[in-house]
């Protein structure tokens, strides 16, 4: 009598839905810790920030500035980069 010998191709046809499920599970628990170390390095930075700037951050008054006053304040700024082009250009130093 002989031993009964499996052959590789059906061994084979159970074994790789098997590893392909394994190798599934794991890429989806290797994302889900990604995820979460993600999103725990964005909730240290945002605590970082709120740190650095201090209650002084949400305590400031700032008062509500309009399009025509940031206009008038963008305009001065052009204005200030032309006159200093200007002695650039005509070699003052300033």
């Amino acid at each position: 009598m002989e031993p009964l010998v499996i052959a590789p191709t059906m061994m084979a046809a159970h074994a790789v839905p098997t590893i392909a499920l394994s190798a599934l599970l794991a890429v989806a628990m290797l994302t889900a810790a990604a995820l979460k170390g993600w999103q725990g390095w964005l909730s240290l930075k945002s605590r970082e920030l709120d740190l650095r700037a201090g209650p002084a951050r949400h305590d400031t008054f700032e008062p509500d500035v309009g399009p025509a006053t940031a206009a008038r304040i963008e305009l001065a700024d052009l204005k200030e980069r032309i006159r200093k082009l200007e002695a650039i250009a005509s070699g003052v130093d300033l």
